[in-house]
């Protein structure tokens, strides 16, 4: 059997199975627990996890590869090494004549002695799902790990092309360990909480090493030479260098004077998600927000509806515009401006269904079949 086990099975338990499980990796969450997850690294180096990924091998059929991993039992029960030292080939079910539905793929130990379902070894499953209009993943068992999601679309099999690997039936849930005290290479797993306060992550997302300070993930910057405590230095040696100010700051000398240092601010963009509404057609989307909060969303919409004409006081009917994607939406409804290069007018970003709305525009002016108008907003989410 490829998967094997260390210290699981009341007999039988081999030289080979010892020194193969060999892990020594456990990130504890508790006095007692420890977090699943695999081990990283690739035999090149290039990338954070390669153990136990799968791929495709047929319509109906995918490969799993070679890796290491630790699964926590219950609180009591203990850690369960798990290797797969040979690629295995699984194969999923037929879909449903009427709905879709989600699989998962695991990594799972039985272990008699605590679920007491007859048996002692480890094996990857499926882990087959509902089929439903709106299908979502089952739970996964106990003592399991979730390597990933399969989508099987309704009518799926070897004989009417089977899963959709190439449009993204697969998504790849698997996540990290690491020993105690070492930084945890994050995959899949950037928002789960430290154990211990001084533990580490390199959040490879977000480009930066974080600590653990008992609540949350909070960033710490690269030093040269170390950071040196509160008092112990008046005037830096280098520029770069970083000291303790004794007043809960860190600070930088920039060559000349201590600075207060400012982590770097974690941005993410996107320019997908909005939608159009009737009487529009979306162009194009782009926003750009902050961990703190901030956001700036262009969008640009183009008339494939009637003309419209703004009196002599550039009224007009509210003219539902896009929607905004959740998430991306002010904290409070918010005024902002549009232009067409012909005219302008206010529109309201809405806060709670995050529709932007054209409510005036210019006196005398219209809103003319194929010009497009575009509306720029920064606000507070």
């Amino acid at each position: 059997m490829p998967v094997r086990t260390g210290w699981l099975m009341p007999t039988g338990q081999t030289r080979q199975n010892t020194r193969v499980t060999l892990i020594g990796a456990t990130t504890p969450v508790n006095p007692l627990a420890v977090r699943s997850g695999i081990l990283p690294g690739t035999y090149d180096g290039k990338f954070r996890v390669g153990g136990l990924w799968m791929s495709s091998s047929g319509p109906m059929t995918a490969t799993v590869y070679h890796g290491k991993a630790v699964i926590q039992g219950g609180t009591t029960d203990g850690a369960y090494p798990v290797a797969l030292d040979e690629d295995i080939t699984l194969t999923f079910a037929d879909g449903d004549p009427l709905n879709d539905r989600i699989d998962l793929v695991v990594v799972r130990v039985y272990d008699n002695d605590v679920d007491a379902l007859g048996k002692y070894e480890a094996v990857v499953e499926i882990v087959k799902g509902t089929p439903a209009a709106v299908p979502a993943a089952p739970a996964a068992p106990a003592r399991s790990l979730v390597l990933f999601t399969v989508k099987v679309k309704k009518g799926a099999s070897a004989g009417t092309g089977g899963i959709d690997w190439a449009g993204g039936a697969a998504t790849d849930l698997r996540t990290t360990t690491v020993s105690a005290g070492g930084i945890l290479p994050v995959y899949n797993n950037a928002g789960v909480p430290g154990g211990y306060p001084g533990q580490y992550q390199d959040n490879d997302n977000a480009h930066f090493l974080q600590r653990w300070d008992g609540t949350a993930w909070v960033a710490y910057p690269k030093e040269i030479g170390g950071i040196a405590p509160s008092g112990t230095i008046a005037t830096g040696s280098y520029t770069g260098q970083y000291r303790d100010s004794g007043g809960g700051q860190l600070q930088r000398w920039n060559g000349s004077a201590w600075v207060v240092y400012q982590p770097p601010v974690e941005v993410e963009t996107t320019n997908t998600g909005a939608t159009a509404l009737a009487n529009w057609s979306l162009t194009s989307f782009a926003g750009r927000r902050t961990k703190g909060g901030l956001c700036t969303v262009t969008f640009l919409v183009t008339r494939t509806g009637a003309q419209v004409d703004a009196n002599t006081a550039g009224n007009i009917n509210d003219e539902p515009l896009c929607v905004l994607p959740a998430g991306w939406r002010p904290a409070l409804d918010f005024e902002t401006t549009g232009c067409d290069g012909f005219g302008s007018g206010g529109v309201v970003l809405s806060a709670s269904s995050g529709q932007a709305v054209l409510r005036t525009w210019s006196s005398g002016g219209a809103l003319v079949p194929g010009r497009n108008i575009r509306v720029s907003a920064t606000y507070v989410l």
